[in-house]
Order: structure tokens, then sequence, then C-alpha cells
């Protein structure tokens, strides 16, 4: 099992950056690699994704989610991977996003991708572009204030 966590600070009150991260469909925006994802229901969404030439479908479920605090969730299908995001306020216009993410890379090409760094640097880049969409914004796409215990 390989992990990583990567945290940025994004000029935006914590509910601004909260709300944006609830909104999964969003996420091709601003996530290399992800081609769709398209929200079943509260609490399943199903990915569509092409990295390095490869193209994958699966199913998670948001198995935590706190507004202002954290959404965890965990794969159903596909790969075997887990992770949860936290925001923490470093003020009133200021908030700190760190993702934590822990995953069962598959095949040569993933465990030699996974050794050499490239999902560290993927995950990096992925919070850079989301902290550019949300301050280029100045506000949410939409939101999901539920709570899922």
């Amino acid at each position: 099992m390989e992990s990583v966590t990567k945290s940025i600070d994004v000029h935006v009150p914590m509910r601004t950056a909260y709300n944006q991260w609830t909104q999964f469909e969003e996420f091709p925006n601003f996530m290399e690699g992800v081609e769709d994802i398209r929200q079943l229901d509260d609490t399943h969404v199903h990915w569509r994704t092409k990295i390095g030439g490869v193209e994958r479908e699966f199913d998670a479920e948001i198995t935590e989610q706190h507004p202002d605090d954290r959404v965890a969730w965990r794969s159903t299908s596909g790969p075997d991977q887990a992770g949860v995001v936290t925001f923490e306020p470093l003020g009133i216009e200021d908030t700190r996003v760190t993702v934590e993410l822990d995953w069962d890379p598959e095949g040569f090409t993933e465990k030699m991708g996974a050794a050499l760094g490239f999902d560290d640097r993927r995950v990096e880049g992925d919070l850079e572009r989301f902290r550019q969409f949300i301050e280029s914004r100045g506000m949410e796409t939409g939101a999901w204030r539920g709570d899922v215990s």
C-alpha cells in the first residue's frame, strides 16, 4: 500500500474551500487525468480516469463527511484506494487543504510511478490547480452541506 499526504494554503474562507470540494463533478477542472465524475447519490460517485494512457472506471463511497472539516472516501470497485481531505482555517480568508491518499498500485507501471514519486507530484499538482480554480473564482460552484458519519 502506498500513501501520500500533501497540503496547500488557499486564499478563500474555509467554508468556500470545503463547499467547492463537495462538488465532485467539478474535479475534472483541476484534477489531472480525471475525465468525468458522476454523483450517483449523497454518498456514491462514479469516476472515469485516463492516466498514462490507461483508462479506468470505478466507484467510490463517501464514508465520512462533516461540513467545514473533512471528506473521506474509499473505492468500492476498481483500484483499491481510500483517502481524506481536511480543511483548517488559517484566519478569516485563508484555509489549509490537506489530502491524505492511500492506494494499492496495480502492475509494473503504477508501482514504478509510485516508487519514483509521480503520485506525490500529481497530488501536489492537483492541489495547486484547485487553489488556482477556487481563488480565480472567489466563490464555490455549489455546495453540499450534508453530514455523513
